[in-house]
């Protein structure tokens, strides 16, 4: 693993959600971040390839290309395959998974190509073809040009490692970061989830608050690599100073169980000291002492659970507390429903893009301040 190589690195964003990942990157300094199809990519060597892994909080996956050629059948496939230089990042003995999608090629079956590779990596590197491997190579073959790439993250990157609680329809967490910075959250005012489920809004805020990676309880795929510097990784992955922050987050939800859960998760992501969860329905909930800041809530949808009808009930008494109370705070929904949304009848701003949520297609609904 030549730790100088300039490496192709691709960032692969939840649909919808690719420009705040691009301003993430670039916040965090990764080397020509753009946006392309799917997500962002960027240039760096291996240890930026770690440093994204650990680091982003909006990345569902880490991927590298380590290599391309022309083929037009199967059999050129095949020889090219044999002659790529494999052991220059797998190793023998670690097994491996192999994934094929081909479009506008005359290689149009994927899975005899994803077969051709299998046999060139068994036969040439010695290394076990496995469907359950933890590493993944990737080839795509567009316009009889194929690419392989390794998904460096092994497990999505919204699984940070530190919860093990879960409620009822989750928000992933990569999505609630990329959402809690389209609302303009940058860790230095309160947030407050009156339907926290298992916290993953206001946990995400705190560690945002507090300077945390998001990728530190875990491990990845990357170093199961050929020539992986785990001494090199060990002092990347040292906790960083925290920062100084005395702002406290908070989250609510009418379930007990959610609220057990939801500070569960925080006392294992180590962020405890910055959260306060409570049993309360939304109708109950008021602002917390001290200056204003960022209600955020992924209320039911009606497609998951429950019917639309109680659920324009359910909204309009969010909109009628938040406006009540909550003067001087700004306000994101995160819904399916645009008419589910206005039955808050809050001031909301042009919603943002849709976001593909599991196979369901959600939007952010904003506020500025409220009045």
């Amino acid at each position: 693993m030549e730790q100088t190589r300039n490496l192709e690195i691709f960032l692969v964003a939840t649909p919808g959600l690719e420009a705040p990942l691009h301003a993430e990157a670039v916040e965090k300094g990764f080397e020509s971040a753009k946006i392309m199809p799917g997500g962002v990519s960027c240039q760096g060597n291996w240890t930026e390839v770690w440093r994204a892994n650990l680091s982003l909080r909006g990345a569902n996956k880490v991927l590298v290309r380590i290599g391309s050629f022309p083929a037009v059948h199967l059999a050129q496939l095949d020889k090219r395959a044999r002659k790529f230089p494999w052991a220059e990042f797998l190793r023998p003995d670690i097994p491996v998974k192999v994934e094929a999608t081909s479009r506008k090629s005359r290689i149009y079956h994927a899975g005899a190509a994803r077969q051709r590779i299998e046999r060139a990596i068994a036969e040439t590197l010695g290394a076990t073809i496995s469907s359950d491997a933890e590493l993944r190579v990737l080839l795509r073959i567009e316009k009889d040009i194929c690419t392989f790439s390794i998904d460096t993250s092994g497990e999505p990157l919204h699984k940070r490692g530190h919860k093990p609680a879960v409620a009822k329809a989750p928000m992933r967490e990569t999505m609630a970061a990329m959402f809690l910075r389209e609302c303009g959250f940058d860790g230095s005012e309160p947030v407050l989830d009156p339907m926290c489920g298992s916290g993953t809004f206001v946990i995400e805020a705190a560690e945002i608050a507090m300077g945390l990676n998001p990728g530190r309880s875990r491990s990845f795929a990357f170093e199961n690599l050929h020539g992986f510097d785990s001494t090199a990784w060990g002092a990347l992955r040292q906790p960083q100073p925290q920062s100084e922050t005395d702002v406290v987050f908070y989250g609510s939800d009418r379930n007990a169980g959610a609220v057990d859960a939801a500070s569960t998760n925080a006392d294992r992501a180590g962020i405890a000291a910055h959260t306060r969860f409570q049993t309360r329905s939304v109708s109950d909930i008021k602002p917390p002492t001290g200056p204003a800041g960022l209600v955020i809530v992924n209320p039911p949808y009606g497609a998951r659970i429950g019917d639309e009808k109680r659920l324009r009930s359910l909204y309009g008494s969010l909109g009628k507390t938040l406006a009540s109370r909550f003067s001087g705070w700004r306000v994101g929904i995160v819904t399916s429903n645009q008419s589910l949304a206005r039955s808050t009848r809050l001031p909301l701003l042009p919603p943002g893009p849709v976001v593909d949520h599991g196979g369901t297609k959600i939007r952010l609904y904003r506020t500025d301040p409220l009045p």
